[in-house]
């Protein structure tokens, strides 16, 4: 008799799928060593070694439905650039992506779990390995979905290394089939691309952050014999510097560094009548 626990130690043990795992059995009549040894001839059993090996390469995607009202932003890694490239990878990179949007999963985790035909999508990577002869891991995912009116859009930027999602939000719907709205929305992808921001705003950078970059301005004052009260308003004053490069509203626009993206936000609001928000967004460095 095949039992749920004999399947589910062939499976630990070789990474395989349930249902190869539970026709292995089959075939062997419940002998577990013959059904690793028959996984392994048939090369299925490969891929748990595979996935051992670190995983830098791949490639940043993203998917928009036809409304734009929702996005998906993946990272998928592969160990070598000539994979990343190759045609093959390529269009499973495009599948992948596919059925994640489509079903509308928001973590990797979800997204894994997913069926992707007879098996989970976790499993169909899996198989993928042994064809690609490398390790390959879905290693981010994130959906944005418009709350009210607004657009999500993307950006991918060196051919699939760098990956930007935003969600823009408005009071107007007609705000958004603008090309002024339009036009707002694909700067600021290419923006977040070139800039990396920390954070939408200050409230998005973390205390340790902060601490962290206080410490080494401390450090660099040492031995200046300056007041204790003097280095600390320098150092304030370093952080302010700190949180206008790294925090976006902060951040000089890349095509006009002396306006803000929020003084940028505010002028195109003006010109709409509307109130123009950046809800949220996410960059994607390819192994980062």
């Amino acid at each position: 008799m095949i039992t749920a626990s004999l399947v589910k130690e062939l499976r630990e043990s070789t990474g395989v799928g349930m249902m190869e795992c539970k026709n292995a059995l089959k075939e062997t009549e419940g002998d577990l060593e013959a059904a690793v040894k028959l996984l392994r001839e048939r090369g299925k059993a490969k891929a748990v070694k595979k996935a051992d090996r670190e995983a830098k390469e791949g490639v940043v995607a993203a998917q928009l439905d036809e409304t734009g009202k929702t996005g998906t932003l993946i990272e998928l890694n592969c160990e070598t650039d000539f994979v990343a490239k190759n045609d093959n990878f390529q269009a499973f990179v495009a599948d992948i992506l596919n059925t994640i949007s489509t079903a509308g999963a928001d973590s990797s985790a979800a997204a894994l779990a997913l069926p992707k035909g007879d098996e989970t999508l976790d499993e169909f990577i899996k198989t993928k390995v042994l064809e690609m002869g490398e390790n390959l891991q879905l290693r981010r995912v994130t959906r944005f979905e418009v709350a009210g009116e607004g657009a999500v859009a993307s950006y991918i930027h060196l051919g699939g290394k760098v990956g930007v999602l935003i969600e823009v939000g408005a009071e107007k719907a007609e705000s958004t089939q603008t090309d002024s709205f339009r036009n707002l929305v694909k700067d600021l992808t290419l923006h977040i691309a070139a800039s990396a921001p920390a954070g939408l705003s200050r409230d998005d950078i973390t205390a340790d952050l902060i601490k962290a970059e206080k410490d080494i301005y401390r450090k660099q004052m040492e031995g200046q014999n300056k007041p204790a009260d003097i280095i600390e308003r320098i150092i304030e004053g370093k952080i302010g510097k700190f949180y206008s490069e790294r925090c976006l509203l902060e951040q000089g626009f890349i095509k006009d560094p002396d306006t803000t993206i929020k003084a940028l936000l505010e002028s195109n609001s003006k010109e709409l009548g509307d109130t123009l928000t950046i809800r949220q967004f996410v960059r994607y460095g390819l192994g980062e």
